[in-house]
């Protein structure tokens, strides 16, 4: 399930604020508006957008608005609730085999476990199923880098331009010398490009590219869960030992494992012994 993730748009507007107040702080009003240069903006995002045509072509162009969106939600995966599932799924096919773990299915909603359980019923074998799963995972990983690739050269290039505004902005300064008026409005474009460039690359771009590294981090670290609980079902473990094996994916914090359950497990594992 996804949810908005507020601490993208947090951070982006508090970023802007510390640097308004920076600004406001030590130039007042005036010293804000000077900040906004038209010319400036249109030299980095024209240039960054033409960059960005040149570099990609129009079906990854297309999914730039679906990437950027996935930078501003978060995914509910509780991996406490995935065990439990992979421990009910156990205990129930070692009491009514694993054809019965079809009618589980309804209640799955991610495609991926989906996947897992119905190569299990068909009683592919656990070395097959890895092979298979781990195949999709590479897909994913592969899907997700070439997604949030625009991001990061968006990153890359955003300061790039500001520089070659700023040359642009000496360029027209040293041919004006002779004119005192035009002094400060080339410089304002020879500075403030290298400024522009260089915010939208470390507090947009860098940051929403970090992120979504991560989502893909948390999003294959809870496949590779998956993985492991659809193969300790297939291969018919204890569900104790199963609880335990997924457990070792947990934090320290996570982990809270009762009195009484450890003491069944340590039975069930006597008993397996």
């Amino acid at each position: 399930m996804k949810r908005n993730d507020l601490l993208t748009p947090i951070g982006i507007f508090i970023g802007i604020t510390m640097i308004m107040f920076g600004i406001f702080s030590s130039g007042g009003l005036t010293g804000v508006v000077s900040f906004v240069q038209i010319s400036s903006i249109v030299i980095v995002l024209g240039g960054l957008a033409a960059a960005i045509l040149i570099n990609f072509n129009l079906e990854e162009i297309k999914l730039t608005g679906k990437v950027l969106k996935e930078a501003f939600n978060r995914d509910e995966q509780n991996l406490r609730e995935l065990i439990d599932l992979f421990v009910r799924l156990s205990e129930r096919a070692r009491r009514e085999g694993l054809l019965a773990l079809e009618t589980e299915l309804d209640e799955v909603e991610d495609p991926f476990i989906r996947k897992g359980i119905l190569l299990a019923v068909d009683g592919i074998e656990p070395e097959v199923i890895n092979d298979i799963m781990n195949a999709e995972i590479s897909a994913i990983e592969e899907r997700h880098r070439r997604g949030r690739a625009i991001i990061e050269k968006a990153a890359e290039y955003a300061p790039a331009w500001g520089m070659i505004g700023t040359l642009i902005g000496l360029v027209l300064m040293l041919k004006n010398l002779e004119d005192p008026t035009t002094l400060g409005p080339n410089m304002a474009i020879a500075l403030l490009t290298t400024f522009y460039g260089t915010v939208l690359a470390n507090l947009v771009f860098q940051p929403m590219a970090g992120k979504l590294i991560n989502k893909t981090d948390q999003e294959l670290f809870m496949k590779q869960v998956t993985i492991e609980g659809v193969i300790g079902v297939q291969s018919g473990q204890n569900p104790k030992i199963l609880e335990e094996k997924l457990s070792a994916f947990l934090s320290e914090k996570e982990k809270k494992v009762e009195p009484e359950e450890e003491e069944g497990y340590m039975e069930e594992t006597a008993n397996e012994a």
